[in-house]
């Protein structure tokens, strides 16, 4: 019977490329799910290591991945791997979790179909920096770099100096108003 190695592999554990060449891998590994990020399309007004959008123009985060929410996204299979897709940086995209349920196994799939499944919500700028506020704890784009203050920092009490350039607090460019 042969090994299962497919939960090491889903757990996130690198694959070992070095097996029996009858055996194909299906999950990208690190290096390769890096190019693939830096193929996506750039947001703009948005930190590139952090944003980027799919194949079908929805807005991604980098730590957002293996969910289900909007801004999720998974590393898809262009041509699928199981009608014989490769699993390399040219065969390589990244896609809206959502939308890439919808594709699954398709490779005729076009980019009007994938718009008509990714998620309806547009997110305002106020609302990315919030969720990226959330989800790293400082926001960075070009002309605006915050981080959030610590409870220390708050209150007063901070006991220790941060390493490196000091990062102010933040003061988005917004006026108290709600969503």
């Amino acid at each position: 019977m042969e090994e299962n190695v497919g939960f090491k592999e889903f757990v996130g554990k690198e694959p070992d490329r070095s097996s029996s060449p009858t055996r194909r891998i299906r999950i990208f590994d690190d290096k390769m799910r890096n190019l693939c990020w830096q193929k996506a399309d750039v947001v703009a007004g948005r930190h590139p290591e952090r944003w980027r959008k799919d194949s079908a123009g929805n807005i991604v985060c980098r730590k957002l991945t293996r969910c289900e929410g909007c801004l999720c996204y998974e590393y898809d299979h262009i041509r699928p791997f199981s009608k014989g897709g490769e699993t390399d940086v040219s065969n390589c995209q990244i896609l809206q979790s959502r939308v890439n349920r919808f594709k699954s196994n398709r490779s005729d799939v076009g980019d009007h179909d994938l718009r008509q499944f990714s998620c309806e919500l547009k997110f305002s700028d106020k609302e990315l920096d919030l969720i990226e506020m959330a989800v790293y704890g400082n926001v960075i784009r070009p002309g605006l770099q915050c981080k959030c203050k610590s409870v220390a920092e708050t209150l007063g009490t901070a006991l220790y100096k941060s390493k490196g350039p000091e990062v102010s607090a933040c003061e988005l460019p917004y006026k108290a108003t709600s969503f």
